[in-house]
């Protein structure tokens, strides 16, 4: 009898033949030993698989090497792994929660179970990592029945990973055990420890059990890892620089925003300068919305709790949300609003809509509250209030895919304005396998996934496609930007929903008479100002484009003597939309210039008794030293062809 064989399919649409069996890192070997020599694992048709297992049936593979993320995470899994066993080998008896890779590197939660631990071992850890990487130990993927998996972690008094267990059916648990270390896990992993040669332990935090605040404070040790020492070097440089543009510190040096314990965590307050910055983004943005045919609506920052149990947000955001607003009225129940969209389906309901009113465009900065885990905030980037730049379109169903590519259109625009050039469109579907995590049936589904699939073809987005990263309403598009350090944030969002038309009974006259239910696309081009303007801050180190910057000048009279005249050149500058300060502190000119640079001003205007007499003003330009010496009508002129051509970037 023939040996069994698989047809292999490669992205590039070749297709070889295979015996049964076969593994992913046999199928590179026989193109090519470098090759194979860089697989850290494979997607098998739409899962990710280590590349060491055995493929026996058709399927298309894609070979996955440090160079995509999928490889990264592959690798950072498998580094967790490693951290645990290190940790275990050093504090025998320690329990372990979770393991997995993140965005940058990977984190465990841990039980030391009584063992002194205060975080000065770290170095002890890496080297203990280090030394069992290269012992090359195989990562080895092994099927187990429940019973058998919870008998392990029985007689090893596990209660966290016996709790995990209870989740998972008989039939879908597997070990991964390398050198002495075995954990529950579903993978996928590397090859071997040996491809881990760099390791850094980056920040030790507390973690409640599964997020719940009753339940143990686990020690959660994050740490990162790569394949050569000097990604590791380059990447510690990289944390320095981003101490330095870190928002937070950045926010208090340029006094743009503030926390306060009376007021509440996660609750930011916004300085004068701050919200100077604040209401540029804003103006940009609502100037762009009217030219695209947007109006703009204010709704309450509060909504009874059937508003939301209609949409579908109780359901889903309850936990997230603040505990209900009780009135004195028995039975009346108010919620901070998670969501904006449900006040726009209200709004579009205040009157019957015709077929020749849509596309209806509402668009509102509108403030909604999340209630995060205190351990979970972080700067303006995760808080418990924020502001979305919100709109929602309603339109007819042929109108989708031309009003989805309109939005795409205006968040580049934003993206050019603000200089983010780096930056992925991914695709965010519904998860075929877990469809109970959403709402809607599967043709809503099918029809909005492929608005943007095809929309986002067609304005040649660089895109990548996520399963299971759908919004419970509908699919999405999310741009994936990269700040000046490379680092990637999720920022603008456009959603297609069939779904809450459907929960509102929204309907709109055809021209047939008859009654249809519209469209509700959902874009959000900033995300949310806090956390836009936290990356702007960290993008720019502070130095804002000058279209945006709350302090565009600083006028520096060189005596009190030609403080008059500086008056007079900042009362112009004002009255025309430039904004900056006026230093008249008795101080040299070398110290104010100092202060200036310090404050990341853009421009020192700098007055003597030259620059009076002749009425100019000489001119020095942040990172540039002195530009040269400007009449009035020069200055202005300098200063709106500067402030244009930092909006178009």
């Amino acid at each position: 009898m023939s040996e069994k064989t698989i047809h292999i399919t490669f992205p590039d649409g070749a297709v070889k033949q295979f015996p049964a069996g076969i593994t992913g890192l046999e199928i590179a070997k026989s193109i090519s030993e470098g090759l194979a020599r860089n697989v850290l694992a494979a997607r098998v048709n739409d899962d990710i698989w280590d590349a060491g297992r055995q493929i026996y049936a058709d399927a298309h593979i894609k070979f996955l090497t440090w160079n995509e993320d999928e490889g990264k995470s592959a690798f950072w899994h498998s580094s967790a792994h490693l951290m645990a066993e290190a940790l275990e080998s050093l504090y025998p008896g320690i329990k372990f929660g979770i393991g997995p890779p993140v965005e940058n590197g990977f984190y465990y939660d841990v039980d030391f179970a009584g063992k002194p631990f205060d975080g000065g071992e770290i170095e002890k850890i890496e080297e203990k990592m280090l030394e069992l990487s290269k012992q090359k130990n195989p990562y080895i993927r092994r099927e187990i029945s429940k019973s058998d998996a919870i008998a392990y972690f029985e007689e090893k008094g596990d209660e966290y990973k016996l709790d995990l267990l209870n989740d998972l059916e008989d039939g879908t648990i597997t070990f991964y055990k390398q050198g002495n270390f075995t954990d529950l896990c579903k993978g996928p992993h590397i090859p071997d420890t040996g491809f881990i040669k760099a390791v850094k332990i980056t920040n030790i935090a507390g973690a409640y059990w599964r997020g719940d605040e009753s339940r143990k404070q686990l020690t959660r040790l994050y740490g990162i890892s790569f394949p050569k020492k000097k990604e590791l070097d380059d990447y510690l440089l990289m944390l320095e620089e981003a101490k330095k543009r870190d928002h937070r510190k950045l926010g208090k040096e340029l006094e743009l925003f503030a926390f306060s314990e009376k007021v509440g965590q996660g609750l930011p307050l916004w300085l004068p300068k701050g919200t100077m910055l604040r209401e540029r983004l804003e103006r940009f943005l609502r100037v762009a919305q009217v030219k695209a045919g947007y109006q703009q609506v204010v709704t309450p920052h509060i909504g009874q709790k059937e508003l939301y149990v209609t949409s579908g947000h109780y359901a889903k955001y309850g936990q997230d949300s603040f505990k209900p607003i009780h009135t004195p009225n028995e039975n009346e129940e108010f919620l901070l609003k998670p969501m904006n969209c449900p006040h726009h389906c209200e709004i579009y309901k205040v009157r019957p809509r015709s077929y020749k009113e849509l596309p209806l465009r509402l668009a509102e900065f509108g403030t909604v509250y999340r209630y995060e885990q205190s351990g979970e905030l972080h700067g303006l980037t995760r808080v418990r209030g924020f502001t979305q730049d919100d709109a929602h379109i309603f339109c007819r169903p042929d109108q989708v895919k031309d009003e989805f590519k309109k939005v795409i259109d205006l968040v580049l625009y934003v993206f050019g304005a603000l200089g983010f050039q780096n930056f992925t469109a991914q695709i965010s579907l519904r998860d075929p396998e877990n469809k109970e995590k959403y709402i809607g049936n599967d043709d809503v589904w099918e029809l909005a996934e492929r608005a943007i699939i095809e929309a986002s073809a067609e304005k040649q987005l660089n895109t990548v496609t996520v399963t299971g990263e759908a919004a419970f309403y509908g699919p999405k598009l999310d741009f994936m930007v990269k700040d000046a350090l490379g680092r990637s944030w999720q920022l603008g969002t456009i959603q297609v929903d069939y779904n809450l038309p459907q929960r509102f009974s929204l309907e709109y006259v055809g021209s047939d008479n008859q009654k249809h239910q519209p469209v509700m696309i959902h874009r959000a081009p900033f995300g949310s100002m806090e956390r836009f303007v936290a990356l702007l801050i960290e993008h720019c180190g502070g130095n804002f484009p000058l279209w945006l910057s709350p302090e565009q000048f600083a006028i520096l009279p060189i005596s009190e003597k030609f403080s008059d005249y500086a008056q007079e050149i900042y009362a112009l500058l004002e009255v025309n939309d430039v904004v900056g300060i006026l230093d008249n502190r008795d101080e040299k000119i070398g110290r104010k210039i100092r202060d200036a640079e310090i404050r990341k001003i853009p421009y020192m205007l700098i007055v003597g008794e030259k620059e009076a007499e002749q009425q100019t003003v000489s001119v020095r330009k942040k990172g540039q030293g002195d530009i040269g010496s400007f009449n009035k009508e020069q200055l202005l002129q300098y200063f709106r062809d500067e402030i244009q051509k930092s909006m178009e970037g």
